[in-house]
C-alpha cells in the first residue's frame, strides 16, 4: 500500500468524516489537518474546535468519541484524542516510504507548487545609481529580491527580475563635475582601480568640496544643475563624458553580480525612460491631473488621506522641476508604463526600503489620478535598514561597507575557518578560494535574510560567519556532512533503489521521527514563505533541519549500523534531508558544499 504524503492526509479526513457522519448523522462543516505539537503525540493532528461549536460539544469530547470511532486500519499505528486534539500515528513503513519517495523522485522540485500558474509578476530589485559603487543596503535589497524570486519561481509564477538603474541626474552630474574639475585626466585603468570605485570616489570628492563653505556649495550646486540642464539639452560633450563614466559603472556592477549571484531578466534605464515620463507629465497638465505652482515647476496635489501642510493646503509632490529637468519620480512614471505594457504584468513589484513607502504611496495614487488601471498591480515590498556598529551608511560621506570590500571580509574569515580545519584534508589554495568565496557570501545572505524583511538588522561580519549556531555556514555544513555521508556509502552501496528498501526499520527513535516531520513541512513553508514575501521562513526552516539531522547524526550511526536494512533505509533518509538543505538553500540564494 505505496501511499504520498497528500494520500494521507486525504485518509486521515475522509476516515474522520465518516467517524463524524456516524456519531453526529452529519458531515463536518470545516476540517483541518496539522502537526501535533511534540512527535511523541503522533503524526498528524485534526483540532476539534470547530467540531465543537457545530455539534454544541466540548472539543475534549468530540476527540475522544471519535478516537474510539475511527475503524481500525492497517495505515494507523494509533488513533488518540489528547486534550481537544484528535491524533494521528501513521504506520512507520508507510510514513517514510511517503515522504522519502516524494522527496527523491521529484528532487529540486521538490516543495514547488502552481499556486501562481499563468500570472507574471515583476520583481524590481537593487537599482543602484552610477555615481557609486553598491554598498551593503544594495547587498540587503538585492538579497532579499533574488529570495523573493526564486520563492514565487517555485510557486509557479512567472517571474521578471529587472533592474532599474539611475544613471542620470544630480548625483551622477556631482560625480561627473568632480572628475572635470580634480581628475586630471585619470581613468579607472590609470588608477589601478575598480570603474564603480573610481567614480565613487569622484562622488565623494564632490561632497568633500562642498562642505568647505556655503559659498562653494552654492556655487558647485548651481554647476551640477547646469550640467544636468546641458545633458538633458543632448550637448555632446556633456553626453560624451556621461557615457564614458556610465560604462566604467556598469563594468564594475557585473562584476558585484557575479560575486553576489545576482540575475536579471531586463534592465530599465533611467535615462530612457525619462522621456516618456515627460510625455506622461505633459499629458496629465493637459488634463489638469496636475499643474504648475508659482515658479513653473509641474506639481500633484495629493489627495486628503496624506493630510495637509502647516499652512491647510493639500500635500504637493514635484513631478517637474521649474527649469524643465526631470525628477525620480517623473522617470519612474514612465518606467511603471513600460513594465507593465511591455510584459503584461499581472503585478509589478518594487523591493525598495522602508525609507521610501511615503513616495511609492505618491506614486502609485498619481499612476491611478492618471487613470491607469493596472495601479492596483504595484506593490511596493518594504524592508528595513541595515545598520553598522558606527551608525547608518552614509554613502556621500565615503562612510559605508561596499559590497566589494565586504565579501572580500568575509572570504578571509571563511578562509580562517577552513585553515583550522585543514588538518581534516589537504586541499588547494584554489580549492580553498572557492569554498571561502561559497561559505563567505552564504553567510552575508543567511544573516539578511534570517529576520522578517520590515525589521532594522545590524549586521556583525564576525557573527554570521560562525560554523556554530543559527548562521548560513552552520547549514551549509549540515548539507556537507549529508553528502559526505552518501559519498562514503558509494563503496558498499553504488546503487540504491527505493523499492528495495524497508522502511518499517525505520522511526523506532524520536530523530529520525522529526526528520520526517520536518521534510513533510516543507512544501507548507515554501507556499507560506512565498505568500507572506517573507524568506525569513525559509532561513528557519532550513536551520531547524540542520538542527534536526545534527542530532539524528550525533546519535545514530548511518553506515555502520548493525542492521544492513536500517543502513540502507537511513541513507534514504538522509539523502531525502539533503535534497531538501539544498533546495531550500538555493530558494536563499546560497550554494552548498558537498565538502568543507
Amino acid at each position: 500500500m505505496k501511499m504520498t504524503v497528500e494520500e494521507i492526509k486525504k485518509a486521515i479526513l475522509k476516515k474522520t468524516t465518516q467517524a463524524i457522519e456516524r456519531i453526529f448523522g452529519q458531515e463536518p462543516e470545516s476540517l483541518e489537518i496539522g502537526f501535533p505539537p511534540e512527535i511523541e503525540f503522533g503524526d498528524f493532528t485534526i483540532p476539534c474546535f470547530s467540531l465543537a461549536k457545530q455539534f454544541k460539544k466540548s472539543p475534549v469530547e468530540i476527540a475522544k468519541l471519535l478516537a474510539k470511532e475511527i475503524e481500525r486500519d492497517p495505515l494507523f499505528q494509533r488513533v488518540e484524542g489528547v486534550g481537544p486534539y484528535l491524533n494521528f500515528k501513521v504506520q512507520n513503513k508507510f510514513l517514510f516510504e511517503a515522504i522519502c519517495t516524494e522527496v527523491i523522485s521529484q528532487g529540486e522540485k521538490f516543495g514547488n507548487s502552481d499556486i501562481g500558474r499563468g500570472e507574471r509578476v515583476m520583481v524590481e530589485y537593487l537599482s543602484p545609481n552610477t555615481n557609486k559603487p553598491l554598498h551593503l543596503g544594495h547587498v540587503r535589497n538585492g538579497v532579499f529580491g533574488m529570495a523573493i524570486s526564486n520563492l514565487l519561481e517555485a510557486v509557479g509564477f512567472k517571474v521578471i527580475k529587472a533592474n532599474l538603474i539611475n544613471d542620470r541626474g544630480v548625483p551622477i552630474c556631482k560625480s561627473m563635475l568632480a572628475w572635470k574639475k580634480w581628475a586630471n585626466g585619470a581613468t579607472p585603468e590609470t588608477e589601478g582601480m575598480k570603474g564603480d570605485h573610481f567614480v565613487g570616489k569622484w562622488y565623494v570628492r564632490y561632497n568633500q568640496e562642498a562642505k568647505k563653505s556655503p559659498e562653494i556649495e552654492k556655487e558647485l550646486d548651481r554647476e551640477v544643475h547646469e550640467l544636468l540642464r546641458k545633458w538633458e539639452a543632448g550637448d555632446p560633450e556633456t553626453r560624451h563624458l556621461w557615457e564614458t563614466m556610465n560604462q566604467w559603472v556598469y563594468q564594475g556592477f557585473e562584476e558585484t553580480y557575479q560575486k553576489l549571484g545576482f540575475e536579471f531578466d531586463v534592465f530599465y534605464y533611467e535615462s530612457d525612460t525619462y522621456k516618456l515620463g515627460k510625455d506622461i507629465v505633459f499629458e496629465g497638465l493637459r488634463k489638469g491631473v496636475f499643474k504648475k505652482d508659482e515658479k513653473g515647476a509641474v506639481i500633484f496635489e495629493l489627495p486628503e488621506e496624506f493630510g495637509r501642510d502647516k499652512d491647510g493646503k493639500p500635500k504637493k509632490v514635484t513631478i517637474l522641476r521649474e527649469d524643465g529637468t526631470s525628477l525620480y519620480i517623473t522617470q519612474d512614471l514612465g518606467t511603471a508604463l513600460l513594465k507593465v505594457t511591455e510584459h503584461n504584468l499581472d503585478r509589478s513589484i518594487y523591493v525598495a526600503g522602508s525609507e521610501h513607502e511615503y513616495y511609492f504611496r505618491c506614486l502609485f495614487t498619481i499612476l491611478k489620478a492618471l487613470g491607469y488601471g493596472w495601479a492596483d498591480k504595484c506593490y511596493h515590498l518594504s524592508y528595513g535598514m541595515v545598520y553598522l556598529p558606527e551608525g547608518k551608511m552614509k554613502s556621500r560621506e565615503g562612510k559605508v561597507v561596499d559590497a566589494d570590500d565586504l565579501i572580500a571580509e568575509m572570504e578571509e574569515l571563511a578562509l580562517e575557518e577552513i585553515k583550522k580545519r585543514e588538518a581534516e584534508e589537504e586541499i588547494s589554495e584554489q580549492e580553498a578560494k572557492e569554498r571561502a568565496h561559497k561559505i563567505g557570501v552564504g553567510a552575508i545572505k543567511f544573516y539578511l535574510l534570517r529576520i522578517r524583511p520590515t525589521q532594522d538588522i545590524h549586521f556583525d561580519p564576525e557573527k554570521s560567519i560562525s560554523f556554530d549556531g543559527f548562521t548560513g555556514p552552520y547549514c551549509q555544513y549540515a548539507f556537507a556532512r549529508t553528502a559526505g555521508i552518501l559519498r562514503k556509502a558509494k563503496t558498499s552501496y553504488p546503487k540504491l533503489e527505493i523499492q528495495e528498501i524497508d522502511f518499517s526499520v525505520l522511526g523506532s527513535n524520536q530523530e529520525e521521527l522529526q526528520l520526517a516531520r520536518q521534510l513533510m513541512k516543507f512544501p507548507e513553508e515554501v507556499e507560506k514563505a512565498a505568500k507572506e514575501f517573507n524568506p525569513a521562513r525559509i532561513v528557519n526552516y532550513v536551520y531547524e533541519t540542520a538542527q534536526i539531522f545534527n542530532q539524528f547524526y550525533n546519535k545514530h550511526s548511518v553506515l555502520s549500523a548493525n542492521d544492513p536494512k536500517l543502513v540502507k533505509a537511513r541513507l534514504i533518509l538522509v539523502k531525502a534531508v539533503s535534497i531538501v538543505l539544498k533546495k531550500g538553500l538555493n530558494l536563499l540564494g546560497i550554494e552548498v558544499l558537498e565538502r568543507m
